[in-house]
């Protein structure tokens, strides 16, 4: 008697638990499916993300991009608009062709993700990606305009990164999801500020399988620099900037990451839109005669020169050969004459650091080591 109450009981279960998950219906559409929550994000708003049940994660883009992370070994949900591309995760295999975000993909560990660049070795600065590619972990597979398709074919390319460069060359865009590799447009460069820039390191994480690794950098990251965004602002003034060989003064525009760097490091830029005619366009540098730098420019605190065009300057007298008015200047006759080091434009990681050196230089706290700039004598 016992045994037939146990087996009528079990029966029983049996037929409730089933009508319970043939309860349950399958999305219909993708968008369907019970979102869990969405990646915190504090600075960049170029990219937000939304997670799905399933460890399905939505990936939007600038305004109209979207991407669907789906885990290597899950069945796509169905109804996925053609407008969202699938991307299985973790990514592998990547043809990463914004080079600026291979940076991001070193400070989390996951340079074996990368397979391709679309930068030669000489043109690296960074030298653990020098020495990838000059050891064949990297491949260079051709610029953004001009891939090498059989190879990345061969290399079973699973993604391709792009800069918005890409937009001037859709047809190469084209071509590479014909291929049925997805193609993820990254808009890192137009972040305002520079720690959204530094942020995209949690998209990178989230592609790669390394989402904790990358929370925990950025989260160190800025606990380093609490300090320095909490101090008092000074009433010191800097110019950035450099010397076209032209003879133009080469300036990032008002509002830009770099503009943002000197407000939260605690100065004021000398460039304000108030003072420009700026463009609409999407550069974020523009170069002005050097009459209107002079005017601009000549009381400012610190000059800033930017070594990313011309490898830069080596002292003061270099500077002024590249125009005698430097010479008038208040930062020149005050020896408050400073150079970025190259590596600042292709190390994004590096933006904290690069706030808290010009921190240093504004506050004159010169018992500290700048990182990324380095003093002209």
């Amino acid at each position: 008697m016992k045994r037939f109450i146990l087996a009528v009981s079990v029966i029983m279960f049996i037929i409730t638990f089933s009508s319970c998950t043939s309860s349950k219906k399958t999305p219909d559409n993708f968008l369907d499916m019970k979102k869990t929550g969405s990646m915190e994000i504090k600075y960049a708003e170029m990219f937000s993300v939304d997670y799905y049940e399933n460890d399905i994660s939505l990936i939007t883009i600038g305004d109209d991009e979207q991407y669907l992370l789906i885990p290597e070994n899950s069945e796509i949900p169905p109804n996925v608009p053609d407008s969202a591309k699938i991307i299985r995760q973790p990514a592998n295999n990547i043809y990463l062709a914004a080079s600026s975000a291979m940076d991001l993909f070193s400070g989390i560990d996951a340079l074996d993700s990368i397979r391709f660049t679309s930068t030669m070795e000489k043109d690296w600065v960074l030298p653990e990606i020098k020495s990838a590619v000059n050891r064949g972990d990297i491949l260079y597979a051709g610029k953004y305009s001009a891939p090498d398709y059989e190879l990345i074919i061969d290399e079973n390319c699973s993604l391709a990164i792009e800069s918005t460069m890409i937009y001037h060359s859709p047809k190469i865009r084209e071509q590479l999801e014909k291929m049925g590799i997805p193609v993820m447009v990254e808009r890192s460069s137009y972040e305002s500020h520079p720690l959204g820039r530094m942020e995209w390191i949690k998209l990178y994480g989230l592609l790669t399988g390394k989402r904790e690794a990358a929370q925990n950098f950025f989260d160190k990251k800025i606990h380093a620099l609490e300090a320095v965004l909490n101090d008092e602002k000074t009433n010191k003034s800097a110019a950035f900037f450099h010397i076209t060989s032209n003879g133009y003064a080469n300036i990032h525009k008002p509002g830009d990451y770099v503009s943002t760097m000197i407000e939260l490091a605690g100065a004021q830029n000398v460039f304000t839109a108030n003072s420009l005619n700026v463009d609409d366009n999407s550069l974020s540098t523009m170069n002005i005669q050097f009459e209107s730098f002079y005017a601009l420019a000549k009381d400012a605190d610190f000059l800033i020169y930017n070594s990313a065009i011309d490898g830069g300057i080596s002292s003061v007298d270099e500077l002024i050969k590249k125009n005698s008015l430097f010479a008038d200047f208040k930062a020149v006759k005050n020896n408050n004459v400073w150079c970025t080091d190259k590596n600042m434009f292709q190390q994004i990681t590096g933006s904290a650091d690069m706030i808290a050196d010009m921190h240093l230089i504004f506050t004159e706290n010169y018992d500290k080591e700048p990182t990324y700039i380095y003093h002209l004598g």
